[in-house]
């Protein structure tokens, strides 16, 4: 870690140490505004900290932030099957992670010689099934469910199931691997228990067990209240880690609520407020201008991390530390390509291969100016699976 920032973080953890001894006396503080709840009574720092915890959880970090981890997905596996045609349903390109996946999916079908047919359903819930009802009725070899949930569209899935086409997922459900109901011959995402913890551990280890910590979560959306609701046990797991509050912000409102609320926050918490957590890195993005009009230098405090997706101005946020400290980033392309195996044993009467990749963490250190987390290997692994 650079000198200045270790000098920055000794301060803004004397500053946070003081502030919260007095919080402990102090009455339990006003209920936050717009749809934020504070957390009543964490624990106040203390010199013992959590040295087990803290050791535990900057292992962890260590692990993650390695970019030169070999292939750790499938080495075997059936030759290519010739001539088929998939059909990427997106939830909306504007997503730069559906955007990400299905670039990945294209990429390796040329590879492996099928064609791809993108259908964007414009984030809508009309939108998507009208995308999955066309989909359907061009009767592909394959079907990609990108990055929505399948049961908002049972209909049509039923109807490919009907038609034995084969669905693979991407961010569908919630649990990576094959699924009975719906009928996906397999989801492919990391394990959101994995990022959720990753992302805790990492304030744990940048704070050394000292941090107030603001979690920013859309409660409308169950995968994502369940991901900060495991972010904030791993967060429990160091008593010296208080939880200042829980701020729930939809995500389709983000760009209009993040602002009001980052603010109100800072208001509120002043310098006890330390590290930040989001289920999406999008909400830094909006959260940049209330910390810039507070007069807040772009690399923090507050250090914040983003648990999810790792899109391009993410990666610009952190490497260039303007208001975003670290992302967990999906390998986009990587998982692109495993979707096109995953059809491939698919066709060829296989199991799924049951590869989950693991998680990663990105910061100004280790991303070297990439705008994407694309790890070694896979592209070599399933070009000599595939025979191509």
């Amino acid at each position: 870690m650079h000198g200045t920032r270790k000098a920055t973080r000794g301060l803004v953890k004397a500053r946070y140490t003081a502030a919260a001894l007095l919080a402990a006396a102090a009455a339990t503080l006003a209920g936050c505004a717009h749809g934020s709840s504070d957390v009543q009574g964490g624990a106040t720092t203390g010199p013992a900290g959590c040295p087990a915890v803290h050791a535990r959880a900057r292992a962890a970090v260590e692990q993650a932030e390695k970019t030169d981890m070999p292939w750790g997905g499938p080495t075997n596996g059936p030759r290519a099957v010739s001539g088929k045609n998939i059909v990427f349903v997106a939830q909306t390109m504007t997503n730069p992670g559906v955007a990400g996946a299905a670039k990945g999916v294209r990429e390796a079908a040329r590879v492996i010689g099928w064609k791809v047919r993108v259908i964007d359903g414009g984030g809508t819930p009309a939108g998507i099934q009208a995308a999955m009802s066309q989909a359907v009725t061009l009767k592909p070899s394959g079907i990609v469910i990108g990055g929505f949930d399948p049961n908002s569209t049972s209909q049509q899935v039923a109807r490919a199931d009907a038609q034995h086409i084969p669905l693979v997922g991407w961010h569908a459900l919630a649990a990576p691997g094959p699924s009975r109901r719906p009928p996906l011959f397999t989801n492919v995402t990391t394990r959101v228990e994995d990022v959720a913890a990753i992302s805790a551990q990492w304030v744990i280890a940048d704070s050394d067990g000292h941090a107030g910590v603001v979690l920013i979560t859309d409660a409308s959306i169950p995968f994502a209240k369940d991901k900060s609701e495991l972010i904030r046990k791993e967060l429990a797991t160091c008593p010296s880690v208080r939880l200042l509050a829980y701020a729930n912000i939809p995500i389709a409102d983000a760009s209009s609520r993040t602002p009001r609320e980052v603010s109100s926050l800072l208001s509120r918490f002043r310098s006890r407020w330390t590290h930040s957590v989001a289920i999406n890195d999008l909400y830094f993005a909006d959260a940049a201008p209330a910390f810039r009009a507070a007069g807040l230098k772009g690399s923090g405090p507050p250090f914040n991390i983003g648990a999810g997706d790792g899109d391009p101005s993410a990666f610009q946020r952190v490497e260039t530390r303007q208001y975003q400290a670290a992302t967990v980033p999906e390998p986009l392309s990587l998982q692109g390509w495993q979707i096109i195996d995953e059809f491939n044993r698919a066709y060829a009467g296989r199991p799924a291969s049951g590869y989950v990749a693991p998680v990663h963490l990105a910061t100004a250190a280790n991303s070297d100016a990439t705008t994407a987390w694309d790890p070694p290997g896979y592209r070599d692994g399933y070009r000599r699976i595939w025979g191509r």
